[in-house]
């Protein structure tokens, strides 16, 4: 292979979280998103962009706001979107802490799976609002989410109302009809085909979806297993979640440029 095509691979290649964090040009701040007693921290990347454009709330894995979630929130910036990464284990961890408080990722993923619904809807509530609230935002928000956070897109589309899309890779749908109907915006999923967990239910999500009058659009990814997204840009990656996590980006930022 020549020495230019090794640059074009390396260059196409996806940087390691910390490094692309570190190296990014976009602006990255942290906010709060509060409501009632409660304080959200809240990771945000910025595009370089001029004019207004949508945000996209991006809702983390069962590991908590890690150095990849954000990374994806920038490349969400890099795109031309305003991304919000929330920690959805704000005040969770030890004395109060956050993700990073916990002293392993099961530690972490434990104390996730004990927070209310309640709370996280009302978390994802505020974070909505705080980003309908940023000068460089134009009014219209997404929500996307990985693993458990997909499950909790699926639910959250039918819990808020004026989203303008949710995107769930590769997490599990409601299972009641109720929750179906009371779905407000398009739902476009992302799932791998070594994925049975998940993708076997699919045929009946698109099945209640139908019934339930809704959009819905899900892709399956041949050859990808779960969390291909943050599989398929390891040094290791197998081909088949590498080509998956290339198509799903290609196909994320189509949809979220119409």
């Amino acid at each position: 292979m020549t020495l230019a095509a090794l640059l074009v691979l390396a260059l196409a290649a996806p940087q390691e979280p910390a490094l692309r964090l570190a190296d990014s040009p976009r602006h990255h701040e942290w906010l709060e998103a509060k409501h009632d007693a409660r304080t959200v921290r809240c990771f945000v990347a910025y595009p370089e962009v001029k004019a207004k454009v949508q945000a996209v709330v991006v809702i983390h894995e069962n590991k908590g706001l890690t150095d990849w979630v954000r990374a994806v929130a920038d490349q969400l910036a890099e795109a031309g979107y305003v991304a919000l990464a929330p920690d959805l284990l704000s005040g969770a961890g030890p004395e109060g802490g956050h993700t990073d408080s916990f002293a392993s990722t099961d530690a972490a993923t434990k104390a996730l799976y004990a927070l209310d619904a309640k709370q996280i809807h009302a978390d994802l509530d505020a974070v909505v609002a705080l980003a309908r609230t940023l000068p460089a935002v134009n009014g219209k928000v997404s929500v996307a989410g990985f693993c458990w956070g997909g499950s909790k897109s699926f639910e959250y589309a039918a819990h808020a109302e004026g989203l303008t899309a949710a995107y769930v890779f590769y997490g599990s749908a409601p299972k009641d009809e109720a929750t179906f109907a009371a779905i407000k915006c398009p739902v476009f999923g992302f799932y791998g085909v070594s994925d049975a967990r998940i993708t076997a239910g699919l045929e009946a999500t698109t099945a209640a979806m139908k019934a339930a009058s809704k959009s819905f659009d899900p892709v399956i990814y041949p050859g990808a297993g779960h969390g291909f997204l943050r599989a398929g840009e390891a040094a290791d990656a197998s081909p088949e979640n590498k080509a998956a996590r290339e198509a799903a980006w290609k196909r994320w930022k189509e949809l979220l440029a119409r």
